[in-house]
């Protein structure tokens, strides 16, 4: 959550030559509501079936960069899954600029909207200490490369 995936796959894919498609954009088009609205209308597990039934239904055919939210790779076999349809990467970037911009727009993101500062550190690293055994098994972990930077590592990855 806050690291950038979606502005990193948006800039990314065009750089590709690839589509590029945000998980979370496309539920809320599907589903009429924001994510937000749908934790609030639906649940969570709602929503993870959501990302699930997306992510099993990829055709690997296409060329695509996808953005999952950040817990899209922790529930069911997501990452699997991700693994088996394409390369996946972990964008482990740095704490504080995350924090800073999770509370920048703390009010859009439902599992954090009425946290204080502090509690939303201690969220942040609760988070990604649980959900870390899930990113490391990405194919291709980047840290804090910009997207310039991914786009010279997947050249000399192919």
């Amino acid at each position: 959550m806050g690291c950038g995936k979606s502005y990193v796959g948006r800039n990314l894919a065009p750089l590709l030559g690839f589509d590029y498609i945000d998980i979370d954009k496309y539920i809320e088009e599907k589903e009429g509501l924001t994510v937000k609205e749908i934790f609030e209308q639906k649940g969570e597990d709602y929503f993870r079936q959501a990302e699930k039934d997306f992510i099993h239904k990829l055709d690997t055919g296409q060329n695509l960069v996808i953005s999952t939210g950040g817990g899209a790779p922790c529930f069911f076999d997501n990452m699997e899954v991700m693994n088996e349809k394409g390369l996946t990467i972990y964008l482990n970037r740095n704490k504080e600029k995350v924090i800073w911009r999770l509370l920048k727009g703390q009010y859009k993101r439902p599992l954090i909207a009425d946290l204080s500062p502090k509690e939303l550190e201690a969220f942040y690293d609760e988070r990604l200490e649980s959900r870390k055994p899930f990113y490391e098994k990405a194919k291709l972990h980047v840290g804090d490369a910009d997207v310039e930077e991914i786009l010279e590592i997947l050249k000399q990855n192919p």
